[in-house]
């Protein structure tokens, strides 16, 4: 995002402040150096796939990423104390980013984050201890954002080893997002995305 441009978890809370929704009651301001925890969406804007409209894509993939918190953990900017509720406004969130990229023409982005939210629901099943868990799930997102700014192309090969079921996956995973970033000249942003993400 360039300089001086507004944070994105900050536009989308108010965003969903703005609309008479079921989260609209429930968002919350992001606090204190709300920049610290959109490293995602900095990522997503700083390549030459999105350099067009970084806000945007920074927007997006901030609220995919809300939606993803609200399905598996506790949300940034939405507090929902029911789980149903916090579920729902998950859903919601996917639905508005992936509105919001498709609105912006990105085929294969929308396809991008498609592919996350099935994988992210695969690594969540049950069937993975913790610590993998923790580790796929975070060489995904950086995987996929840096994929969105750069070569959508870049991911497919390491998603197929996830998807089968390979233990070596995060590791093809991170390969692909540090590869894919050194070739943007965005490595710097990519350690902001992962420190965003407690990914070490």
């Amino acid at each position: 995002m360039a300089a001086g441009s507004a944070d994105p978890l900050t536009v989308l809370a108010g965003t969903l402040r703005a609309e008479d929704s079921v989260i609209s009651a429930h968002v919350r301001d992001p606090g204190e150096a709300p920049e610290k925890l959109a490293g995602l969406g900095r990522l997503a804007g700083a390549g030459p796939r999105t350099e067009g409209d970084p806000g945007a894509y920074a927007l997006v993939v901030e609220s995919v990423r809300e939606g993803y918190l609200l399905h598996y953990g506790e949300g940034r900017i939405v507090a929902c104390a029911e789980r149903d509720l916090a579920l729902l406004a998950g859903d919601y969130l996917y639905a508005l980013g992936l509105e919001r990229l498709a609105g912006l023409g990105d085929l294969p982005a929308v396809r991008e984050l498609s592919d996350l939210i099935s994988l992210a629901a695969q690594i969540h099943d049950g069937s993975r201890d913790a610590a993998r868990k923790a580790r796929e799930a975070g060489a995904l997102w950086l995987a996929t954002v840096a994929a969105i700014a750069v070569d959508t192309d870049a991911t497919e090969a390491a998603k197929a080893r996830l998807r089968a079921g390979d233990e070596a996956a995060a590791d093809a995973l991170e390969a692909s997002a540090r590869e894919v970033a050194r070739r943007a000249g965005a490595e710097h942003l990519l350690g902001e995305a992962s420190d965003s993400i407690n990914f070490r």
